[in-house]
């Protein structure tokens, strides 16, 4: 059963749509599974760059069915306009499939979350405004609107009427802002089912058509699981499980199918955001390295066009993100990134008082207070980039990959040195 998950492991933006790109033609099926358009995938291949938000990373394969499924939210808006954009530039869209149970990003979700945002004042989560707590919220709630709905003139229109009710309520009493009309957000999102018809379906007998036939699955994740609602440094995560539980509930796959769970980590650390980070590098020479300010593919957020905050390697959550996640296979990332450096840090506990400790806190608060230990590694201060085989890399870079993996804990996969599809290090295959 090759069923392969690839999930963020460290606080997204690690690098998922270069690996699922790489291996889409391997798979039959690519499935991304959670999160919305507050997602950023980067993809570089032959066919140019591409920044997907929603749609999945095996889009580039003509022979790879491409699922947009159940546990993700759709801005219809978001996924129409990056549609049009790939067909612009050849690329076929028509093996795109967006679940019947995936709920919409309504505009007023997208208002919502602003107006959140803006009334916490300092203690702000740093959302991508782009109303994706408050979508995930109103499913829980079992008040939102799902793909299915679009497709259905009396079905939108009786769902929409009881839902605008007591958003507009909310809008206008709590927020002072103005109320939506439901005959204009009737009409938008009725035309937006009219587009989107040939790829909203029942998406449940494709997925398990191909897991009859064992064809090679990729589940694609977004975010990382350092932001799990439940497992990240709350209250400063996204609102669903970027995991593997996540993988398989935001798929409809049971966890038993699963053949692999594949952990991508750059080879040091980033946030885009607030919230806590142990091993981060404010300023100086070694921040600037990991930023590669003035590069293409420097460290800004692909949605929100924030800068990164760097750091480096903290094992201690990278073992606890295999740990939750049975990670049994890693990816590292950007490994180039780190060539010019003539030292590499790598954190391996927290002090915290006078303890050391190997778990990072539940508690946001403590997190903050915690001091990295770290282990002093030499830099190999010579490119990586052009280098294809493990062995052919200097044997300081050999011994840092190796270090990271005897810490947390699983074998590796694949490196990646440089943000071509062909440039990556291919030590164990997936599938």
């Amino acid at each position: 059963m090759p069923v392969a998950a690839v999930i963020g492991a460290q606080w997204g933006d690690e690098g998922k749509g270069h690996i699922v790109d790489l291996l889409a033609n391997q798979a039959r099926l690519v499935i991304r599974y959670g999160g919305g358009n507050n997602a950023g995938h980067t993809v570089v291949n032959d066919r140019g760059v591409f920044k997907l938000h929603l749609t999945p990373s095996g889009i580039f394969d003509p022979n790879t069915v491409n699922i947009i499924g159940s546990g993700v939210v759709v801005d219809p808006s978001a996924l129409i306009g990056e549609l049009n954009e790939l067909k612009s530039q050849g690329i076929d869209t028509s093996k795109l499939f967006v679940s019947e149970r995936a709920h919409i990003i309504m505009p007023y979700h997208t208002l919502q979350d602003n107006l959140q945002e803006q009334a916490r004042g300092a203690s702000k989560i740093g959302t991508t405004g782009r109303g994706i707590g408050p979508v995930y919220a109103d499913k829980m709630d079992r008040s939102g609107i799902r793909a299915v709905d679009l497709l259905h003139e009396e079905i939108l229109l009786g769902r929409l009427r009881v839902v605008l009710e007591e958003k507009n309520r909310l809008l206008t009493k709590l927020y002072n802002a103005k109320p939506f009309s439901l005959h204009d957000l009737y009409m938008q999102y009725l035309d937006y089912g009219r587009q989107l018809a040939d790829h909203i379906t029942d998406v449940h007998p494709i997925i398990h058509r191909a897991l009859e036939k064992d064809f090679p699955i990729l589940l694609e994740g977004a975010q990382g699981v350092l932001l799990d609602v439940d497992y990240g440094t709350y209250p400063y995560v996204t609102s669903s499980p970027p995991g593997a539980a996540g993988a398989c509930q935001g798929a409809g796959i049971g966890p038993t199918r699963l053949s692999s769970i594949v952990g991508v980590y750059k080879a040091y650390n980033t946030r885009v955001g607030e919230g806590p980070f142990p091993t981060e590098l404010e300023e100086g020479p070694e921040a600037d390295t990991l930023r590669q300010i003035g590069k293409p593919w420097a460290e800004v957020g692909t949605t929100t066009g924030r800068l990164r905050r760097v750091g480096w390697f903290d094992a201690v959550m990278a073992r606890y993100a295999v740990e939750l996640n049975s990670i049994d296979t890693i990816v590292i990332t950007k490994l180039d990134v780190l060539d010019s450096l003539p030292t590499i840090k790598v954190c391996t506990r927290y002090k915290l008082h006078d303890t050391e400790i190997e778990y990072p806190p539940s508690t946001t608060t403590i997190l903050n207070r915690v001091e990295p230990i770290y282990e002093e590694m030499p830099g190999w201060q010579t490119s990586t980039s052009h280098i294809r085989e493990f062995y052919d890399l200097p044997e300081e870079a050999q011994e840092y990959v190796a270090r990271i993996c005897q810490l947390i804990g699983a074998r590796l996969g694949i490196i990646s040195v440089g943000p071509e599809r062909d440039q990556v290090i291919i030590v164990n295959k997936i599938f």
